[in-house]
This record gives structure tokens, C-alpha cells and sequence, in this order.
């Protein structure tokens, strides 16, 4: 076989194997185009107006806490306050801590 033949023979070869890859990657658009994408969407819902309704106010919520509870809480607060001040005193005499 000549040299020509040969390069011919691959290039026919290569165009073949080529378009059957190609093939193989081609899907079929029947059915499925951009428009019938939007016939399938759900309806949008009907807008009663164009903006918000920026005047009506939240009723008014409760407290969230009470008096009585705010006041427990603070002396909770302070007695943790006041043991963990008491625990710093007794360790200021350990090894002070180097910052890096």
C-alpha cells in the first residue's frame, strides 16, 4: 500500500470513528423546546397591588420578660459574677499567663 493510501485510510477511519462519537452524544429535541418549558410553569399568582402595605403596623407584642424575672436574672448575673472574681483571686498567685 502506498503511503497516500494509508493517510487516506485513517482520515476515513478517523472521520467515521468521529461522527459515531458524535452521534452518540446528540439527544432528541422533540417535544422539548424553550416555549413548552414556560406552557408547563405554574401560573404566577394575581397581585392585589403593586406595593406593600407599608402603613399597616404589627399589633404590639408582650414583654420578654417580666420584672420579677428581670430581677432574678440580675441576681443570678452577679452572684456568677461575684464567684468568678472570688476563683481569679486565688489563682492571681499561680503562673501568669504569657500572651502570645
Amino acid at each position: 500500500m502506498s503511503k497516500d493510501r494509508k493517510i487516506a485510510a485513517l482520515a476515513a477511519a478517523t472521520l467515521l470513528l468521529s461522527s459515531l462519537s458524535l452521534c452518540g452524544c446528540a439527544t432528541s429535541t422533540a417535544g422539548s423546546s424553550p416555549m413548552d418549558a414556560r406552557a408547563e410553569a405554574p401560573a404566577r399568582p394575581k397581585a392585589s397591588g403593586s406595593y406593600p402595605a407599608v402603613e399597616d403596623v404589627p399589633p404590639r407584642r408582650g414583654p420578654a420578660m417580666t420584672a420579677d424575672q428581670q430581677l432574678k436574672l440580675q441576681k443570678e448575673l452577679t452572684a456568677a459574677r461575684d464567684r468568678q472574681a472570688s476563683r481569679t483571686k486565688g489563682q492571681a498567685a499561680g503562673p501568669e499567663l504569657v500572651k502570645p
